[in-house]
């Protein structure tokens, strides 16, 4: 089931992010998502602005709203000359995966994660996944109340190791996110983002004490293609993507191959050369296969071939840690130690069946692989 079939089958409230209702009495009763259900808050992250308007400050798009207006997000809102947000405790999509699914490769192999979303995007990709979660107004989609503190609760309940704000995008429920990222730190949770990170440097600096990975979706290295097929600029990524690798946080790449549009040869090479000569040879990157869908449904599927061919990329460029997503039962699922070419971590889709390190470097040469492999 992909993404949009799995927050379809969410409507229907008898599966999937009906996990909830696995919840102990002593963490939360069972519940049924709602729609049209809000969770307004106060934002700190508006500024007054000329004529009685307010400039929110959370993403590099800085939307200047008039009272009653929303941003482009479609969750934050001046409200009465009030800046607020609109999905405070109210996520979308709440259940348990493999951290492999996030995906995290080098963040404690075959351990679980509980992932939490909530309406809205600051970008407007024309191949969203999870368009009709993060491209709709909150009050469109069904949601669950669920506050911080038993989000982790519900996370310690599950034997989870960690909570991932992923699968839509954590710039636009960023309070919730942070809120409750500062409670799983005290809890011992690892706390993981899957993000655009198409937000304000100020804004990620902020969340960088709680945070122990994140996957970015680096959808292009050509700043026209952010700007025709996701609304957005590309440079406020790159550099919140450096920043992240300074600040000591594991991070792992994610780049959708999308035919006829960013899978040509001299694209894949720039964007491959722009990561070994920016932020390192070490940081594992992800071709994810893409299906047609949203807008783009016009386009077939990547063909793999195309994704061995950004695989080979990679690693003439010298990047040690290249992944293919999607292609099941590829070798280019797996782990490799760079340095003697053994598997250190054999998958299969979503599922781990062999880890060969110890405190993370390799069992055969005792080469050091960087990610956190053990809690």
């Amino acid at each position: 089931m992909d993404r949009r079939e799995f927050l379809k089958t969410c409507g229907t409230l008898t599966c999937g992010i009906g996990l909830l209702s696995l919840m102990p009495p002593a963490v939360s009763h069972a519940q049924t998502a709602q729609k049209g259900l809000l969770g307004i808050r106060p934002s700190p992250w508006f500024q007054p602005s000329a004529r009685n308007t307010l400039t929110c400050t959370l993403c590099p798009k800085a939307c200047t709203l008039s009272s009653g207006q929303r941003g482009i997000c479609r969750v934050r809102e001046n409200r009465r000359g009030k800046g607020v947000t609109l999905t405070y405790g109210t996520p979308s999509l709440v259940q348990i995966d493999p951290v492999e699914r996030v995906p995290f490769y080098h963040i404690v192999p075959g351990s679980r994660t509980v992932s939490i979303a909530a309406a809205g995007c600051p970008l407007e990709c024309m191949f969203c996944e999870v368009w009709d979660m993060a491209l709709v107004r909150p009050e469109e989609i069904h949601a669950y109340s669920l506050p911080p503190a038993e989000v982790v609760q519900f996370a310690l309940a599950s034997k989870a190791q960690a909570i991932s704000y992923a699968f839509g995008e954590p710039t636009a429920f960023f309070e919730y996110a942070l809120d409750t990222a500062i409670q799983a730190r005290k809890a011992n949770l690892l706390n993981l983002l899957h993000t655009s990170a198409y937000i304000s440097s100020a804004a990620l600096r902020e969340f960088l004490p709680y945070l122990d990975g994140a996957n970015i979706d680096l959808k292009s290295i050509n700043p026209e293609f952010y700007r025709t097929y996701c609304k957005g600029e590309l440079e406020p990524i790159l550099h919140n993507i450096q920043l992240l690798v300074q600040a000591g946080i594991h991070v792992e790449i994610t780049h959708l191959v999308i035919p006829t549009l960013n899978d040509d040869i001299a694209s894949l090479q720039r964007l491959v050369s722009w990561i070994k000569e920016h932020i390192g040879p070490t940081i594992p990157i992800h071709f994810a296969r893409f299906y047609p869908l949203y807008k783009l449904v016009n386009l077939p599927p990547t063909p793999v071939a195309i994704l061995e061919r950004a695989y080979s990329l990679a690693q003439n460029v010298g990047l040690q840690y290249v992944y293919l997503s999607r292609v099941t039962g590829h070798r280019a699922e797996s782990t490799y130690c760079p340095n003697c070419k053994n598997i250190v971590v054999r998958r299969v889709g979503f599922f781990v069946n062999q880890v060969n390190l110890t405190k993370g470097r390799c069992t055969f040469c005792n080469h050091p692989l960087p990610g956190k492999w053990n809690i």
